[in-house]
Protein backbone atom coordinates (compact mmCIF):
# COMPACT_ATOMS: atom_id res chain seq x y z
CA UNK A 1 0.00 0.00 0.00
CA UNK A 2 1.41 3.38 -1.02
CA UNK A 3 1.65 6.26 1.44
CA UNK A 4 -1.02 8.17 -0.55
CA UNK A 5 -3.40 5.20 -0.43
CA UNK A 6 -2.84 4.79 3.30
CA UNK A 7 -3.47 8.47 3.98
CA UNK A 8 -6.62 8.44 1.87
CA UNK A 9 -7.90 5.47 3.81
CA UNK A 10 -7.15 6.97 7.21
CA UNK A 11 -8.69 10.28 6.12
CA UNK A 12 -11.83 8.46 4.98
CA UNK A 13 -12.18 6.74 8.34
CA UNK A 14 -11.73 10.07 10.09
CA UNK A 15 -14.44 11.70 7.97
CA UNK A 16 -16.87 8.87 8.61
CA UNK A 17 -16.24 9.14 12.34
CA UNK A 18 -16.49 12.94 12.36
CA UNK A 19 -19.73 13.04 10.42
CA UNK A 20 -21.27 10.03 12.08
CA UNK A 21 -21.49 7.62 9.15
CA UNK A 22 -20.04 4.09 9.16
CA UNK A 23 -18.36 2.59 6.15
CA UNK A 24 -17.08 4.10 2.91
CA UNK A 25 -16.89 2.95 -0.70
CA UNK A 26 -15.99 -0.66 -1.26
CA UNK A 27 -12.98 -1.39 -3.45
CA UNK A 28 -13.71 -0.41 -7.03
CA UNK A 29 -11.83 1.23 -9.91
CA UNK A 30 -10.41 4.69 -9.17
CA UNK A 31 -12.13 7.73 -10.71
CA UNK A 32 -11.13 8.54 -14.27
CA UNK A 33 -10.28 12.07 -13.11
CA UNK A 34 -8.99 13.32 -9.78
CA UNK A 35 -10.57 16.74 -10.26
CA UNK A 36 -14.21 17.63 -9.69
CA UNK A 37 -15.93 21.02 -10.02
CA UNK A 38 -19.17 21.77 -8.19
CA UNK A 39 -21.19 24.97 -7.95
CA UNK A 40 -20.86 27.35 -5.01
CA UNK A 41 -24.14 29.20 -4.43
CA UNK A 42 -25.22 31.28 -1.46
CA UNK A 43 -28.10 29.02 -0.50
CA UNK A 44 -28.11 26.75 2.52
CA UNK A 45 -30.35 24.11 0.94
CA UNK A 46 -27.27 22.93 -1.01
CA UNK A 47 -25.80 21.79 2.31
CA UNK A 48 -25.02 18.22 1.09
CA UNK A 49 -22.87 19.68 -1.66
CA UNK A 50 -20.62 21.34 0.93
CA UNK A 51 -20.71 18.49 3.44
CA UNK A 52 -19.62 16.24 0.56
CA UNK A 53 -16.20 17.91 0.33
CA UNK A 54 -14.51 15.47 2.71
CA UNK A 55 -16.39 12.48 1.33
CA UNK A 56 -15.14 13.44 -2.14
CA UNK A 57 -11.57 13.34 -0.87
CA UNK A 58 -12.25 9.89 0.55
CA UNK A 59 -13.59 8.89 -2.89
CA UNK A 60 -10.23 9.70 -4.47
CA UNK A 61 -10.69 13.28 -5.70
CA UNK A 62 -7.60 15.37 -5.05
CA UNK A 63 -8.80 18.65 -6.59
CA UNK A 64 -12.24 19.72 -5.38
CA UNK A 65 -13.27 23.09 -6.77
CA UNK A 66 -16.39 25.04 -5.85
CA UNK A 67 -17.10 27.39 -8.74
CA UNK A 68 -19.04 30.53 -7.75
CA UNK A 69 -22.45 30.66 -9.38
CA UNK A 70 -22.38 32.72 -12.56
CA UNK A 71 -24.28 33.37 -15.74
CA UNK A 72 -23.43 30.93 -18.51
CA UNK A 73 -23.64 31.65 -22.22
CA UNK A 74 -27.43 31.62 -22.26
CA UNK A 75 -27.30 29.24 -25.23
CA UNK A 76 -29.36 26.60 -23.49
CA UNK A 77 -31.10 28.21 -20.56
CA UNK A 78 -31.15 31.40 -18.49
CA UNK A 79 -30.97 29.22 -15.38
CA UNK A 80 -27.52 29.58 -13.92
CA UNK A 81 -26.63 26.13 -12.59
CA UNK A 82 -27.93 24.11 -15.60
CA UNK A 83 -26.20 26.60 -17.88
CA UNK A 84 -22.94 26.23 -15.96
CA UNK A 85 -23.16 22.46 -16.32
CA UNK A 86 -24.07 22.62 -20.01
CA UNK A 87 -21.17 25.01 -20.73
CA UNK A 88 -18.74 22.83 -18.72
CA UNK A 89 -18.10 25.56 -16.17
CA UNK A 90 -18.91 22.93 -13.53
CA UNK A 91 -19.04 19.14 -13.75
CA UNK A 92 -21.79 18.10 -11.32
CA UNK A 93 -24.13 20.02 -9.04
CA UNK A 94 -27.39 19.97 -7.16
CA UNK A 95 -29.96 22.13 -8.92
CA UNK A 96 -33.70 22.83 -8.93
CA UNK A 97 -35.76 20.30 -10.88
CA UNK A 98 -37.93 22.75 -12.90
CA UNK A 99 -34.87 24.61 -14.16
CA UNK A 100 -33.31 21.38 -15.36
CA UNK A 101 -36.53 20.34 -17.10
CA UNK A 102 -36.52 23.67 -18.97
CA UNK A 103 -32.83 23.37 -19.80
CA UNK A 104 -33.14 19.83 -21.17
CA UNK A 105 -36.16 20.91 -23.21
CA UNK A 106 -33.97 23.57 -24.87
CA UNK A 107 -31.22 21.09 -25.69
CA UNK A 108 -28.82 21.68 -22.82
CA UNK A 109 -26.09 19.06 -22.57
CA UNK A 110 -26.93 18.04 -19.01
CA UNK A 111 -27.89 14.70 -17.46
CA UNK A 112 -29.89 14.29 -14.25
CA UNK A 113 -28.54 11.38 -12.18
CA UNK A 114 -30.39 11.49 -8.85
CA UNK A 115 -32.59 13.31 -6.37
CA UNK A 116 -31.65 14.76 -2.98
CA UNK A 117 -34.45 16.51 -1.09
CA UNK A 118 -37.74 18.37 -1.30
CA UNK A 119 -39.02 21.59 0.09
CA UNK A 120 -36.63 24.55 0.07
CA UNK A 121 -38.90 27.05 -1.75
CA UNK A 122 -41.66 29.04 -0.01
CA UNK A 123 -44.17 31.41 -1.60
CA UNK A 124 -44.88 34.64 0.29
CA UNK A 125 -47.62 37.19 -0.26
CA UNK A 126 -48.47 40.67 0.96
CA UNK A 127 -51.92 41.94 1.90
CA UNK A 128 -54.86 39.62 1.34
CA UNK A 129 -53.03 36.91 -0.62
CA UNK A 130 -53.71 33.51 0.97
CA UNK A 131 -53.69 31.06 -1.96
CA UNK A 132 -52.15 30.66 -5.40
CA UNK A 133 -55.46 31.70 -6.99
CA UNK A 134 -55.25 34.99 -5.07
CA UNK A 135 -52.26 35.87 -7.27
CA UNK A 136 -54.53 36.70 -10.20
CA UNK A 137 -53.93 40.28 -11.29
CA UNK A 138 -51.01 40.71 -8.89
CA UNK A 139 -47.35 41.61 -9.38
CA UNK A 140 -44.73 38.91 -8.69
CA UNK A 141 -41.00 39.60 -8.53
CA UNK A 142 -38.74 37.01 -10.18
CA UNK A 143 -35.02 37.01 -10.95
CA UNK A 144 -34.16 37.02 -14.65
CA UNK A 145 -31.80 34.05 -14.30
CA UNK A 146 -33.56 32.12 -11.55
CA UNK A 147 -35.97 29.22 -11.20
CA UNK A 148 -38.74 31.25 -9.55
CA UNK A 149 -40.89 31.82 -12.63
CA UNK A 150 -40.81 28.11 -13.47
CA UNK A 151 -41.79 27.10 -9.93
CA UNK A 152 -44.59 29.66 -9.69
CA UNK A 153 -45.73 28.88 -13.23
CA UNK A 154 -46.06 25.20 -12.36
CA UNK A 155 -48.07 26.13 -9.25
CA UNK A 156 -50.40 28.29 -11.31
CA UNK A 157 -50.77 25.56 -13.92
CA UNK A 158 -51.77 23.09 -11.20
CA UNK A 159 -54.73 25.29 -10.15
CA UNK A 160 -55.78 26.14 -13.72
CA UNK A 161 -54.25 29.62 -14.03
CA UNK A 162 -52.34 31.07 -16.97
CA UNK A 163 -49.05 32.67 -15.89
CA UNK A 164 -48.82 34.43 -19.24
CA UNK A 165 -51.97 36.50 -18.69
CA UNK A 166 -53.14 36.16 -15.09
CA UNK A 167 -50.23 37.88 -13.30
CA UNK A 168 -47.68 40.63 -13.89
CA UNK A 169 -44.08 39.49 -13.73
CA UNK A 170 -41.57 42.01 -12.38
CA UNK A 171 -38.18 40.81 -13.58
CA UNK A 172 -35.20 41.72 -11.39
CA UNK A 173 -31.46 41.21 -11.68
CA UNK A 174 -31.27 38.86 -8.69
CA UNK A 175 -33.36 37.04 -6.12
CA UNK A 176 -32.11 39.49 -3.50
CA UNK A 177 -33.54 42.35 -5.58
CA UNK A 178 -36.84 40.48 -5.78
CA UNK A 179 -36.98 40.09 -2.02
CA UNK A 180 -36.15 43.77 -1.53
CA UNK A 181 -39.11 44.78 -3.73
CA UNK A 182 -41.32 42.44 -1.71
CA UNK A 183 -40.17 43.83 1.65
CA UNK A 184 -40.81 47.35 0.33
CA UNK A 185 -44.31 46.22 -0.75
CA UNK A 186 -43.63 47.19 -4.36
CA UNK A 187 -44.75 43.71 -5.48
CA UNK A 188 -47.40 41.40 -4.11
CA UNK A 189 -45.62 38.05 -4.04
CA UNK A 190 -42.17 36.52 -3.87
CA UNK A 191 -40.80 32.95 -3.98
CA UNK A 192 -37.87 32.62 -1.61
CA UNK A 193 -35.24 30.00 -1.03
CA UNK A 194 -32.94 29.62 2.01
CA UNK A 195 -32.02 31.73 3.85
CA UNK A 196 -34.64 34.17 2.49
CA UNK A 197 -37.76 32.53 3.99
CA UNK A 198 -36.03 32.29 7.36
CA UNK A 199 -35.12 35.98 7.20
CA UNK A 200 -38.63 37.05 6.20
CA UNK A 201 -40.11 35.15 9.12
CA UNK A 202 -37.62 36.61 11.59
CA UNK A 203 -38.50 40.12 10.35
CA UNK A 204 -42.23 39.30 10.30
CA UNK A 205 -42.58 40.39 6.67
CA UNK A 206 -45.36 39.05 4.47
CA UNK A 207 -47.22 35.78 4.83
CA UNK A 208 -45.99 32.38 3.73
CA UNK A 209 -48.93 30.68 2.01
CA UNK A 210 -47.27 27.77 0.19
CA UNK A 211 -44.39 25.61 1.37
CA UNK A 212 -42.88 23.08 -1.00
CA UNK A 213 -41.79 21.13 2.10
CA UNK A 214 -45.27 20.80 3.61
CA UNK A 215 -47.92 21.38 0.94
CA UNK A 216 -49.00 18.72 -1.53
CA UNK A 217 -48.29 17.93 -4.25
CA UNK A 218 -45.02 19.88 -4.09
CA UNK A 219 -43.86 18.14 -0.92
CA UNK A 220 -44.08 14.79 -2.71
CA UNK A 221 -41.49 15.71 -5.34
CA UNK A 222 -37.84 16.62 -5.29
CA UNK A 223 -36.91 20.26 -5.23
CA UNK A 224 -33.18 19.70 -5.68
CA UNK A 225 -31.80 16.94 -7.88
CA UNK A 226 -28.26 16.11 -9.00
CA UNK A 227 -27.16 16.72 -12.58
CA UNK A 228 -23.91 16.72 -14.49
CA UNK A 229 -22.42 17.89 -17.73
CA UNK A 230 -23.50 15.24 -20.24
CA UNK A 231 -20.01 14.55 -21.56
CA UNK A 232 -18.58 14.33 -18.06
CA UNK A 233 -21.20 11.79 -17.01
CA UNK A 234 -20.77 9.76 -20.21
CA UNK A 235 -16.95 9.77 -20.17
CA UNK A 236 -16.41 9.36 -16.41
CA UNK A 237 -18.81 6.70 -15.12
CA UNK A 238 -16.72 5.73 -12.09
CA UNK A 239 -16.11 9.34 -11.09
CA UNK A 240 -19.81 10.14 -11.57
CA UNK A 241 -20.87 7.30 -9.29
CA UNK A 242 -18.31 8.33 -6.67
CA UNK A 243 -19.49 11.95 -6.70
CA UNK A 244 -23.12 10.92 -6.36
CA UNK A 245 -22.24 8.55 -3.51
CA UNK A 246 -20.48 11.40 -1.69
CA UNK A 247 -23.54 13.64 -2.13
CA UNK A 248 -25.96 10.98 -0.91
CA UNK A 249 -23.83 10.25 2.17
CA UNK A 250 -23.66 13.97 2.84
CA UNK A 251 -27.45 14.17 2.57
CA UNK A 252 -27.65 11.42 5.19
CA UNK A 253 -25.47 13.52 7.49
CA UNK A 254 -27.87 16.45 7.10
CA UNK A 255 -30.83 14.18 7.88
CA UNK A 256 -29.33 12.33 10.85
CA UNK A 257 -27.36 15.03 12.59
CA UNK A 258 -28.16 18.56 11.36
CA UNK A 259 -26.30 20.10 14.29
CA UNK A 260 -23.06 18.39 13.29
CA UNK A 261 -23.62 19.27 9.64
CA UNK A 262 -24.22 22.95 10.46
CA UNK A 263 -21.11 23.08 12.65
CA UNK A 264 -19.04 21.64 9.80
CA UNK A 265 -20.35 24.28 7.37
CA UNK A 266 -19.77 27.07 9.89
CA UNK A 267 -16.18 25.92 10.41
CA UNK A 268 -15.60 25.83 6.65
CA UNK A 269 -17.28 29.20 6.08
CA UNK A 270 -20.07 27.88 3.86
CA UNK A 271 -22.78 29.36 6.10
CA UNK A 272 -22.73 32.30 8.48
CA UNK A 273 -25.93 32.10 10.49
CA UNK A 274 -26.29 29.07 12.77
CA UNK A 275 -29.94 29.73 13.62
CA UNK A 276 -31.12 29.94 10.00
CA UNK A 277 -29.05 26.92 9.00
CA UNK A 278 -30.29 24.77 11.89
CA UNK A 279 -33.90 25.67 11.15
CA UNK A 280 -33.48 24.71 7.52
CA UNK A 281 -31.63 21.42 7.96
CA UNK A 282 -34.05 20.31 10.67
CA UNK A 283 -37.05 20.95 8.39
CA UNK A 284 -35.95 19.62 5.00
CA UNK A 285 -36.29 15.88 4.24
CA UNK A 286 -32.68 15.17 3.28
CA UNK A 287 -33.33 11.43 3.37
CA UNK A 288 -35.88 11.75 0.56
CA UNK A 289 -33.37 10.29 -1.93
CA UNK A 290 -33.89 6.86 -0.34
CA UNK A 291 -37.66 6.84 -0.82
CA UNK A 292 -38.72 8.90 -3.82
CA UNK A 293 -38.23 8.44 -7.57
CA UNK A 294 -36.63 11.48 -9.23
CA UNK A 295 -38.11 10.47 -12.58
CA UNK A 296 -41.58 11.15 -11.13
CA UNK A 297 -40.40 14.67 -10.26
CA UNK A 298 -39.21 15.44 -13.78
CA UNK A 299 -42.41 14.00 -15.23
CA UNK A 300 -44.55 16.14 -12.91
CA UNK A 301 -42.78 19.40 -13.73
CA UNK A 302 -42.54 18.62 -17.44
CA UNK A 303 -46.32 18.11 -17.57
CA UNK A 304 -47.08 21.30 -15.62
CA UNK A 305 -44.66 23.43 -17.63
CA UNK A 306 -45.83 22.04 -20.96
CA UNK A 307 -49.44 22.87 -20.08
CA UNK A 308 -48.54 26.56 -19.85
CA UNK A 309 -46.10 26.66 -22.75
CA UNK A 310 -42.91 27.01 -20.72
CA UNK A 311 -41.50 23.84 -22.31
CA UNK A 312 -42.25 22.37 -25.73
CA UNK A 313 -41.53 18.67 -25.23
CA UNK A 314 -43.41 16.10 -23.21
CA UNK A 315 -41.97 14.31 -20.19
CA UNK A 316 -41.09 11.15 -22.11
CA UNK A 317 -38.65 12.97 -24.38
CA UNK A 318 -37.21 15.12 -21.60
CA UNK A 319 -36.57 12.05 -19.46
CA UNK A 320 -35.12 10.11 -22.39
CA UNK A 321 -32.83 12.97 -23.42
CA UNK A 322 -31.67 14.16 -20.03
CA UNK A 323 -31.50 11.41 -17.40
CA UNK A 324 -29.38 8.41 -16.43
CA UNK A 325 -30.48 6.51 -13.30
CA UNK A 326 -27.86 3.73 -13.38
CA UNK A 327 -25.69 5.25 -10.67
CA UNK A 328 -28.57 6.05 -8.34
CA UNK A 329 -30.03 2.56 -8.67
CA UNK A 330 -26.66 0.97 -7.88
CA UNK A 331 -26.11 3.25 -4.88
CA UNK A 332 -29.59 2.68 -3.47
CA UNK A 333 -28.74 -1.00 -3.27
CA UNK A 334 -25.25 -0.35 -1.93
CA UNK A 335 -26.31 2.19 0.72
CA UNK A 336 -29.51 0.41 1.69
CA UNK A 337 -28.46 -0.20 5.32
Amino acid sequence: MSRRTFLQGSSALGVASLLGLPGLAAAEPPPETRKIRLVLAETMCLAPQYIAEEFLRAEGFEQIEYVPIQAASGKYSPIWIPGMLADSIADISMSAAPGLVAAIDRGAQVTVIGGIHAGCYELFGNGDIHTVRDLKGRAIAVAEAGDERLFIGSMMSYVGMNPGTDVRWVVTRSSDDSMRLFTEEKVDAFLGFPPQPQELRSRRIGRMFLSTAADRPWSQYFCCVVAGNRNFVRNNPVATKRVLRALLKAADVCARDPNRAVQYMLDKGYVKDRQYAMGLLADLPYDRWRKADPEDTLRFYALRLREIGMVRNGPQKIIADGTDWRYLNELKRELKA
